[in-house]
């Protein structure tokens, strides 16, 4: 009996380790099971989590399309460009194209270029990014002229204003590297700036447009060892430009400006010209995105516009025409003549005086 009693108590004991074994075991699939459905669900979290703080990072709270518009876009190997009938960009006067770049103007004096879109642009929302390039053998302030580029009604003009038209309808965006007003001490070239015209506003190319600007930057663009790059963003009626010149590739502020009203249907371009002074003046890529905004539904109706405008632009005017004063050779002259002016009515004065006095003395006879 003690015998038959002791194989018992092993048999137990044999199938109760047996037992905890599989609820161990039990417990342990479990927990490993629950360990990877919370790291599934944490890898998923965290993934989602960095793709819209880099679509928050990457664009100021716009989402940008990422389908290219290649039709509004100049891009190597520049396919796209020339004379052909499939070609969606046009080149003039002084223009050519090379395996790196479009160059406007060589470093040659008395030049201008230009390439334009031959299709309309018909997006509400857009997000132009330029690379250029501007470089050549003059010193500071011994080169010029500079480049602009251009969201227009008309293309293929000719003209004063960096080789285009003036008196243009829509918008320039200008890259002027030589100070054409010598008394101005407020900016330091070479300076970005905007501006909007409507087809009856003049640019001032001898006050290198102040009076029509809707502001500006300076950018030091020339003879840079990097890359240079322009951004231009048209949103909900507000115009962005933005400058990344610093070798750091981030963007920097240099407009911004709501109450812009641009019409649909213009186009792209891009032109230069050089004078007495020249430079390189390089186009590497023109990029355009379409941009996705909400707008509420008031918005969606508003009337299509006809004429660009600014909301605003005369207070946004703070250029204020001052007089000139007097030379040295007026102040001598005026100085002169007030001199003899005083000599003379002081001998009239004279003469005008002895005269009654005789006339007095006549009288007591």
């Amino acid at each position: 009996m003690p015998t038959a009693d002791k194989h018992h108590r092993r048999r137990r004991a044999a199938t109760m380790s047996k037992s905890n074994w599989f609820r161990l075991s039990s417990f342990q699939i479990f927990d490993l099971m629950f360990n990877q459905r919370n790291i599934h669900e944490l890898t998923c979290l965290f993934t989602i989590v960095v793709i819209l703080t880099c679509q928050c990072l990457a664009d100021d709270g716009y989402e940008m399309d990422d389908f290219l518009k290649r039709e509004h876009s100049l891009t190597k190997p520049y396919q796209g460009v020339g004379s052909s009938s499939s070609s969606h960009w046009d080149l003039m006067g002084n223009a050519i194209i090379t395996t790196e770049h479009v160059r406007l103007t060589p470093d040659l004096q008395s030049r201008q270029g230009a390439v334009w879109s031959r299709v309309p642009c018909y997006l509400r929302d857009w997000e132009l990014q330029v690379h250029f390039k501007i470089h050549g053998q003059g010193k500071k302030n011994l080169n010029g002229d500079g480049m602009a580029l251009w969201y227009t009604k008309e293309r293929m003009q000719t003209g004063p204003v960096f080789g285009n038209m003036n008196l243009f309808t829509g918008l320039g965006v200008f890259l002027d590297t030589y100070p054409n007003e010598n008394n101005n001490h407020e900016r330091v070239f070479p300076y970005v700036s905007g501006m909007v015209g409507n087809g009856t506003l003049a640019y001032e190319h001898d006050r290198d447009g102040q009076s029509t600007e809707l502001g500006g930057c300076t950018a030091l663009v020339r003879n840079i060892p990097h890359d240079t790059f322009l951004l231009i963003r048209y949103t909900k009626n507000r115009l962005t430009i933005q400058i990344d010149v610093d070798g750091k590739q981030q963007w920097r502020d240099c407009l911004d400006l709501p109450g812009v009203r641009l019409p649909q249907g213009y186009f792209f371009g891009a032109s230069s010209v050089t004078g007495d002074l020249s430079d390189n003046h390089d186009l590497i890529s023109m990029k355009l995105y379409q941009l996705t905004v909400e707008r509420p539904q008031e918005e969606e109706e508003v009337e299509e516009l006809t004429v660009p405008s600014v909301d605003n632009f005369e207070q946004l005017n703070k250029v204020e025409v001052q007089e000139e004063g007097m030379s040295g050779v007026q102040l001598f002259f005026t100085i002169v003549f007030s001199i003899i002016g005083i000599f003379v009515l002081g001998v009239v004065a004279v003469v005008m005086y002895g005269r009654w006095k005789e006339n007095s003395r006549k009288r007591f006879y």
